[in-house]
Parts: structure tokens; sequence; C-alpha cells
């Protein structure tokens, strides 16, 4: 933690306490799922109430495409999803399955185990690792994106995302039920590598009502987020 008179020092000269504003940057919390999975509905009303009552928290739901062949076609599949945990199983050596939800890029959990993913929210807020000011804002229709000095270097990803859907589902292990969804992933696209010195980006919106930040490095932990 930076002391007060650190903090009124790097005021006093114009510079951001990196410290403190990586202190506030919410835990990325992708939730791995599908409309197909019938496992799936306990871990999205996870999501959906961290969604609505956690401020601290970047909860996105990544919707996959290999429940597709199977009664049901997802119409918020994504291949840019399945590639994401496709890599993530790979590294944790858990393979894919629904649902699953990662931790800041950190931790694999199966997406309904709430204490368990609780506990590792609660981690990952009080981790010591390299981290990035991240600031994203939209000005005359176009995002400005800024990440700060920091240490190490990461890849930027822009997130568009949905606030809600609701769908009543026709086919498949959930047919006839109706699925509230918050926070749907969209697109995600890579915006280039941040290498621990300050990088400004002006971006066009992505497909998605609204936006996020993601700075990953290269072993895939989640180095800095923001959304708008």
């Amino acid at each position: 933690m930076l002391s007060r008179a650190s903090v009124l020092f790097a005021l006093a000269f114009g510079l951001a306490p990196l410290a403190a504003a990586a202190a506030e940057r919410p835990v990325v919390v992708e939730l791995f799922t599908s409309q197909g999975c019938s496992s799936c509905p306990p871990a999205n009303a996870y999501l959906n109430d961290l969604a609505r009552d956690r401020r601290d928290v970047l909860p996105l739901a990544f919707h996959v495409t290999y429940w597709d062949r199977l009664g049901w076609k997802d119409p918020f599949s994504l291949a840019a999803a399945t590639d994401r945990q496709a890599r993530y199983g790979g590294r944790f050596g858990d393979g894919s399955y629904t649902p699953e939800i990662v931790v800041d890029g950190v931790s694999s959990h199966v997406g309904s185990y709430r204490s368990e993913i609780g506990a590792a929210i609660d981690r990952a807020k009080g981790a010591n690792q390299p981290a990035a000011d991240v600031r994203l804002s939209r000005n005359a229709g176009k995002l400005q994106i800024e990440i700060g000095n920091g240490e190490g270097r990461g890849r930027v990803l822009l997130v568009g995302f949905d606030h809600y859907h609701k769908t009543d589902i026709r086919r498949g292990e959930n047919g006839g039920r109706t699925f509230e969804e918050l926070n749907v992933v969209r697109s995600v696209r890579p915006l280039g590598d941040w290498q621990g010195t300050p990088l400004r980006l002006t971006e066009q919106s992505p497909e998605g009502e609204d936006a996020a930040v993601i700075v990953e490095a290269p072993d895939g932990r989640i180095v800095g987020a923001a959304r708008l």
C-alpha cells in the first residue's frame, strides 16, 4: 500500500500512483457456458449475481460452441470463447467443460461452486502481482484506451458484451426453460501488446452494448482490466 506521503508526492508531480490504481481494478471472472448445457443454469445465476452486486468484479459470460450440435444452437456462442477456454484447458490440464469459471486467469473452478470461487476472488484481490493501470472511455463515438507504466508485459484484448438477454430455449437439454443472462460476451478482439510502458489506443466500439479491456500476461494471468 502506498503511504499518504507517497500519494501526495505523486499527485504533486502529476504521477499516477500505480499501486493505488492497480488495487482498484476489477477481478476478471470468466464463465464458460452454453444454453445447451443442463448443468449451467446455477453457474449462470451466480454470474448474474456477481454482475448485479459486485463492482469490484468484472464478470463475463463466454458462450462456447461445442454444445451447438447437441439439440440447441446457442445464439451467443462464439468461436473465440471456445478457443479461449481451450487455451485455459491446456494450461490448467482440465480440458474444456461447462460450466467453468476462471478467476483472473489464475485458477479454474466448476462454475457453480460459489464458496470456492468466492475464495478465489478474495485471493485475487489480495494478490501482490505486477499490474497496469488501465483506463477506458468513449469520446466522439470512439473508444480511448490508456494503459500506464507497470511491470511485465501483456496482450491487450477488447471485449464487447451485452448487459442482459432473455431467451426461451426450445430444444436440447434445457428445452422449455427461459434463461436470463447478464454480461454476455459478443466479441473479443486483440489490439496489440503492452510492454510495460504507457500505451494509448483509439479503437472502434466492439460488437456489444458495453466494452471492457483486459491485459493478460504471456502465462494467461490478468494483469490489468477496465470497463466503461
